[in-house]
């Protein structure tokens, strides 16, 4: 009954002071309760930029373990159809983050924490698309003409579309109902599985982000069975130094926590500004996410 009431008490308190600093487009500073176990799976349908259309489909299952206090671990994979016609596995990537400095007080903490990520993804380097139209044979009939379109992605992104490696700083404030994070990193880029890095993109990336998450209900804690709602808006950018090209992107969200231990996340991500070439700008993403606490 103890270890019972423990738990709760641990639950309500993760609630009440981290609810809004569990971001839906990047990860903050602080972990997840050591000794856990969170899945995910997450949705993303991108507007290809080809066809101006809503055509690009991808998913992300993620497995996430509360390694230690400091030591949080990610484990996700990668499928879609954005560059074959068909579903396909694309690859894996892997994510730690330890948290090296916390500051706590009264409604408030600070945190800093370094993060490293590694993926491996078997994808196209550019993407080819098929087109078909028929023209005059010159006898009075139609004949049928396929030709082929090369897309070339500069954009860095490591969860789906390039091999790559990450590592970077990440900084988080949480006051009362307000959390604000910052985040800087160096990017990488990797050649994909069977597919050699063009001559010409970008290799080396900055890459930033600013994160604002505002814990909206309940105006009032009472336990933890209350649904926690939270608003968010995120900047997330990368620039290529020496390329003269850039991007930038805001993500608006918003977040639904059940019970404490699960959560579902909507969001929709569109470029404020930029130069390089993306096969998308603009996707809407759905999230589903639940914990298992004490696991080990």
């Amino acid at each position: 009954m103890k270890k019972i009431i423990w738990t709760a008490s641990v639950i309500l308190f993760c609630t009440v002071t981290h609810a809004q600093e569990l971001y839906v487009n990047t990860e903050p500073a602080s972990n997840m309760a050591a000794g856990s176990i969170g899945v995910r799976m997450l949705s993303k349908l991108y507007k290809m930029k080809y066809n101006n259309s809503f055509s690009g489909y991808r998913i992300e299952p993620e497995l996430m373990l509360g390694a230690g206090r400091r030591w949080m671990l990610h484990f996700a994979g990668y499928g879609s159809d954005m560059y074959q016609k068909t579903f396909r596995v694309e690859g894996g990537s892997l994510y730690a983050k330890y948290r090296f400095y916390s500051h706590d007080d009264v409604h408030e903490h600070f945190r800093m924490a370094a993060f490293s990520k590694i993926s491996v993804i078997d994808n196209p380097i550019q993407l080819q698309v098929e087109s078909k139209k028929m023209i005059p044979d010159g006898n009075g009939g139609f004949t049928e003409q396929v030709s082929t379109n090369s897309y070339k992605n500069e954009e860095f992104d490591v969860d789906g579309n390039n091999s790559g490696i990450v590592a970077g700083a990440v900084a988080t404030k949480l006051i009362n109902k307000l959390a604000a994070s910052g985040s800087v990193s160096y990017g990488y880029r990797l050649d994909n599985l069977n597919n050699k890095i063009e001559q010409g993109l970008p290799l080396h990336s900055v890459n930033y982000s600013a994160s604002l998450g505002y814990l909206l209900l309940p105006r009032k804690y009472v336990n933890y069975d209350q649904t926690n709602v939270n608003l968010y808006v995120e900047v997330i950018g990368t620039t290529f130094p020496g390329k003269g090209k850039s991007y930038a992107d805001i993500a608006p969200a918003i977040q639904f926590i059940f019970k404490s231990i699960s959560r579902l996340d909507l969001s929709y991500r569109t470029q404020l500004g930029g130069n390089a070439q993306r096969l998308s700008s603009n996707y809407f993403m759905l999230r589903l996410e639940y914990n298992l606490l004490n696991v080990f």
